[in-house]
């Protein structure tokens, strides 16, 4: 799950915390958040139902498992 954070400082190894108006942490980079005990969880959290995606039509094509050998493009390479 990529987080989105407004006014973050940055502390890097070895150097002096960086102010940053926004950063994005991508999901797979997040072990796990801390949050405060004065946070009221309950008027935060969100109940939300999936969404589900909308099926395309099939046009007429049977449902087959792949797409075969090529589909008439030709044998290829002079063969």
């Amino acid at each position: 799950m990529n987080t989105h954070l407004k006014t973050v400082k940055l502390t890097l190894k070895g150097k002096n915390p960086v102010t940053l108006d926004h950063l994005s942490v991508r999901g797979n980079n997040i072990r796990y958040y801390i949050l405060p005990d004065s946070l009221n969880l309950e008027t935060l959290l969100v109940e939300e139902t999936p969404r589900v995606k909308p099926k395309k039509p099939t046009a007429g094509r049977p449902m087959g498992r792949g797409r075969g050998r090529g589909r008439g493009r030709g044998r290829g390479r002079g063969r």
